[in-house]
């Protein structure tokens, strides 16, 4: 059995948390986010990888590269949720689980903010916990790999 790892990727701007709209984001960093996630999945025996990028591009070529790396990938996709036919593209060519996550509940803001590309190719949806919804993404993630016996990657 190979190695049991997660991809975690963040996009745009969440390189910012802790500085970037702390009412809306909060004051934690994606360092706390990455290391909520990799505690969490270390509890439950897996890895993680995590990665963040402000191009869409990066994202596209880690989403790819995970197929053949991982069991399943946490994604916040930021501002390219509402526009990103490439990532979803992407999301819907790997054989693994994805969970889209976001920081807060994109339903309650803008309106723009509403409609997610991504959403309709992923396993699931986490919004508006705080970091935590990674924390809870990544327990979902893990339930939905064990009960679908994908935990061999």
């Amino acid at each position: 059995m190979g190695t049991k790892r997660l991809y975690l990727l963040n996009g745009p701007n969440l390189n910012l948390l802790g500085k970037r709209e702390p009412g809306t984001y909060g004051k934690q960093t994606l360092e706390d986010v990455a290391k909520l996630v990799k505690d969490t999945a270390w509890d439950h025996g897996y890895e993680v990888v995590a990665y963040q990028s402000n191009h869409e591009g990066d994202l596209v070529d880690w989403i790819q590269e995970a197929d053949g790396e991982a069991a399943g990938i946490i994604i916040n996709p930021a501002a390219y949720t509402h526009n990103s036919i490439a990532i979803r593209d992407a999301v819907s060519a790997v054989s693994l689980p994805v969970i889209e996550v976001h920081i807060s509940n994109v339903h309650s803001r803008e309106s723009f903010r509403h409609s997610s590309m991504i959403a309709p190719v992923c396993a699931g949806q986490v919004v508006g916990f705080g970091i935590d919804g990674y924390r809870l993404a990544t327990l979902g993630m893990i339930q939905k790999i064990e009960s679908e016996g994908r935990h061999d990657s």
